[in-house]
């Protein structure tokens, strides 16, 4: 169902407030190169720093401008039951295709906690579920026999960002979950790796500058054409690497501004690049023929 090249959008700011005629901008841009999907307040769109009312009303703009003509995986998580519980339902009457569901972050509950928490979020929506284990983060992981009993009892958790870097559990989640679960890489860098033991896409945060090019690596590799793949990893490994050259969505905005496509606006705690990471993060786009 969610499977191909997602796109973890920015949100973009201006004056304080969500700019909602750059974000239009940025989402019509995501249809036209050619994505399946979008994905508004993860953590690339700056969501702990979003009001519930900022929250809801970036994923109806993100379902306003895809227009039907990509999926919206809503992001709704949190480290609150209720709260995610409060979003996903909100996300639904809005009308999205799905809800992305973090882990809850720095509670760092029991794997049993864990269950309870996206069951409990499951029985209150009919939305489909994709799971979001990042332990960097989130300071645990989702493991992957609470995977399985989720999968077992809750028939719309249909399938997992994978953010942890590890392809054995990508072997792992794909061996006990079997074919129809979807698995999406978390790590634009590592999405190659994943798809080679199982992943069918990939949550990207890179495809906010290379939509077009994102979605013919995923597409070409699908396809049984992994040469054609490897050569666009390896065109934009650096970029890939490089938009995490500090926390993200720091670098990413950075380098949309870089291209004229949002003001370059953060909310606290986040700040700016340091000088000597823009300028690395500059010379990668240009080397990548990104930026002229």
């Amino acid at each position: 169902m969610f499977t191909g090249t997602y796109t973890a959008m920015v949100t973009p700011f201006k004056d304080g407030k969500v700019d909602e005629l750059s974000f239009e901008r940025l989402v019509k841009a995501q249809i036209k190169a050619g994505v399946d999907g979008i994905v508004p307040v993860g953590t690339t769109g700056e969501s702990p720093t979003l009001s519930f009312e900022e929250h809801i009303y970036v994923i109806e703009l993100a379902i306003k401008f895809a227009a039907r003509k990509v999926r919206v995986l809503a992001g709704t998580g949190g480290n609150s039951t209720d709260e995610a519980i409060y979003l996903t339902i909100a996300a639904e009457r809005a009308g999205a295709n799905g809800s992305l569901q973090v882990a809850p972050y720095y509670n760092k509950p029991s794997q049993e906690g864990l269950f309870q928490h996206f069951r409990a979020i499951a029985y209150a929506t009919r939305l489909p579920m994709v799971l979001y284990s990042i332990p960097g983060r989130c300071g645990v992981e989702i493991g992957v026999d609470t995977v399985k009993r989720l999968a077992r009892e809750c028939r719309n958790i249909v399938g997992i960002k994978e953010a942890g870097g590890n392809a054995d559990r990508v072997s792992q989640l794909r061996a006990t979950l079997g074919p129809r679960f979807v698995i999406l890489s978390g790590d634009d860098s590592l999405t190659l790796p994943f798809m080679a033991v199982g992943a069918q896409g990939v949550i990207s945060v890179a495809s906010n500058i290379i939509p077009r090019e994102v979605s013919h690596m995923v597409r070409a590799f699908a396809a049984g054409k992994p040469a054609a793949a490897h050569k666009l990893h390896e065109k934009y490994y650096p970029l890939f690497k490089d938009l995490f050259i500090e926390t993200n969505p720091v670098p990413v905005k950075a380098a949309l501004a870089m291209l004229g496509r949002i003001e370059e606006e953060y909310r606290l705690p986040l700040v700016p690049l340091n000088p000597r990471n823009r300028e690395t993060l500059k010379a990668t786009l240009r080397t990548c023929g990104v930026l002229t």
